[in-house]
């Protein structure tokens, strides 16, 4: 068995869907970033354990996750709360944990956007890390999101996971991918400033994975990236295929990274002090038993 941590914050219109697609494992903990609405009352209601955490970063929420909150088993999978786990990925996970040659596995995710999986424009299939040993990765930040650290071989899982990034409406779409093209901004003038492009892993890179990651520190140095971005998606990767959900997801990626060439601007050239307030390092842990 493994054990299946889930991410929160404000999740009360998915929560309760993906706890029960997660039920098929004994050992469920919901790590909450002191959510406002009604998650906490809706995952009580679930024999689950509940941690709250003051959320600081993506990367440093997930290792902090790793270090301080105890799972029952060595193995552990990491669910988002608009992500779901089905019975197929489940009974696969078994059976790769009785073997100890890696120490962790990627999983695809298919995205589901306007009800439609958007398989072409997405890159289908794209991994992420989801199933390890608690022990052996961590994870560090990279612009709005992380970047696992893994000590020890990895593989891929031949089974996917849904990832219904719309599930609370187009509004709250923006409004996450406003915040987080000021996190990507930041990141594209550090990467431009200090990165490089590895081009032996753009061509030859032994997995999708680092492929991906190539291509996305050789598109920082692309001009007119918006327009760039959204002929790649719609035209060479065939999302004018997933019809009229692929054209919205490609206009709205398009967008999102006009967005980050704005900010990048912005804190080029109009010095605006940041208004977030200082991370409390000491900041307290909640457990509530459900």
């Amino acid at each position: 068995m493994f054990s299946i941590y889930i991410l929160t914050y404000n999740e009360e219109i998915d929560i309760a869907d993906c706890i029960e697609s997660a039920m098929l494992s004994d050992d469920i903990i919901i790590l909450d970033s002191f959510s406002s609405d009604r998650t906490i009352e809706i995952a009580e209601s679930y024999p689950v354990r509940i941690v709250q955490h003051k959320f600081e970063s993506h990367g440093r929420q997930r290792t902090w996750m790793l270090e301080e909150v105890p799972a029952k088993y060595e193995w552990v999978y990491i669910l988002e709360a608009d992500e779901r786990m089905t019975p197929e990925l489940f009974n696969e996970c078994l059976k790769k944990i009785e073997s100890q040659e890696y120490i962790g596995y990627y999983v695809a995710e298919r995205v589901i956007f306007l009800g439609t999986w958007i398989r072409n424009s997405t890159q289908y299939p794209r991994y992420q890390m989801r199933l390890f040993r608690k022990d052996k990765v961590w994870f560090s930040d990279y612009g709005h999101t992380e970047r696992e650290v893994c000590d020890g071989p990895t593989s891929f899982l031949g089974e996917s996971y849904p990832h219904y990034t719309c599930s609370k409406g187009i509004s709250r779409w923006i409004e996450k991918h406003n915040r987080y093209s000021t996190d990507e901004a930041a990141e594209t003038l550090i990467q431009l400033e200090t990165g490089s492009v590895s081009w032996k892993n753009l061509f030859f890179g032994d997995s999708e994975v680092e492929r991906r990651r190539a291509l996305k520190d050789f598109s920082l140095r692309l001009p007119f990236r918006p327009i760039v971005r959204f002929i790649y998606m719609y035209i060479f990767l065939r999302g004018f295929l997933d019809g009229q959900a692929g054209l919205a997801w490609c206009t709205l990626q398009a967008f999102y990274e006009y967005l980050i060439l704005m900010k990048v601007w912005e804190i080029k050239n109009m010095h605006i002090p940041s208004f977030t307030s200082d991370t409390d390092s000491s900041s307290s842990k909640l457990e509530i038993e459900a």
